[in-house]
C-alpha cells in the first residue's frame, strides 16, 4: 500500500537509528516520539494540500523533496538539514505545533526540546518519501489518462482507504500510536472529537 511505502523507511531501523544520531537521543526515546508524531505530520500534510492557501507552495516542496536521494536511508539522515526539518514541521503542525510538542513529551517522558529535534530530523526524509509516492501515484494515473491532484492522492492514502490503512497505520506505529497521537492532537484531551480537524481526521485513521 502506498502509505506503507513512506511511513516504513522512518520507522525502519536505518531510519530510526538515523534520526536518534541527529538528534541526539535514544533509538526507543525516538520511536515513541514517531509513533505519536507520524499521523499527526501526515494529516497535516493532507491539510495543507485541501488549504487554497498552501496547496501550491505545499506540491512544490512535494517536487522539490522528492528529488533527494533516499536509497541509502543511513546516508540520506548523516546530511539531514536540521533547519529545514524546523520549518517543514512548523508548515505541517501549523498553530498546533507548540501544543503537540508539549503534548508528546508529555506522553514520552522525553524533553520539548529533544521531540523537536526528533521532529525535525525526520521531516526531511518524510517529506521526501512523500514526494516520491505522490509523484509515483500521479505518473501512473496520468498513463491511464487521470489527472488527480496532490489533494486527491493524499486523500485516497490517508483519509479513503477505509479500514486497509487504519489497520497498516496501526501495525506500523504500535497499538498505542492512535491514542497517543489523538491525545496530542486534543492538547491531552482523550475526546476524539475535541480536537478539530487534525484530531477528526486521526480518529479515522487511527480508531
Amino acid at each position: 500500500m502506498a502509505i506503507e511505502s513512506v511511513v516504513s523507511p522512518v520507522l525502519s531501523m536505518e531510519g530510526t537509528n538515523g534520526i536518534s544520531k541527529a538528534a541526539g537521543v535514544t533509538d526507543t526515546q525516538t520511536r515513541g516520539i514517531l509513533d505519536a508524531a507520524l499521523p499527526l505530520l501526515l494529516s497535516g500534510a493532507l491539510n495543507q494540500s485541501n488549504n487554497s492557501a498552501t496547496a501550491n507552495g505545499f506540491a512544490n516542496a512535494l517536487t522539490q523533496h522528492a528529488a533527494d536521494n533516499t536509497n541509502d536511508v543511513g546516508a540520506f539522515m548523516a546530511g539531514v538539514d536540521m533547519k529545514d526539518g524546523e520549518k517543514i514541521v512548523n508548515h505541517l503542525l501549523g498553530a498546533n505545533a507548540k501544543n503537540t510538542i508539549a503534548q508528546i513529551a508529555k506522553k514520552t517522558g522525553v524533553k520539548q526540546a529533544d521531540v523537536k529535534k526528533v521532529l525535525a530530523a525526520s521531516a526531511p526524509l518524510l517529506m521526501s518519501l512523500l514526494g516520491k509516492e505522490v509523484g509515483a501515484q500521479q505518473q501512473q494515473q496520468q498513463a491511464a489518462g487521470g489527472n488527480a491532484g496532490v489533494a486527491g492522492i493524499l486523500g485516497a492514502m490517508l483519509g479513503g482507504g477505509g479500514n486497509a490503512t487504519t489497520n497498516l497505520l496501526m501495525g506500523l506505529l504500535g497499538g498505542g500510536a492512535g491514542a497517543a497521537a489523538n491525545q496530542a492532537s486534543n492538547g491531552g484531551n482523550t475526546n476524539n472529537n475535541a480536537g478539530g480537524g487534525i484530531g477528526s481526521l486521526l480518529t479515522g485513521l487511527l480508531t
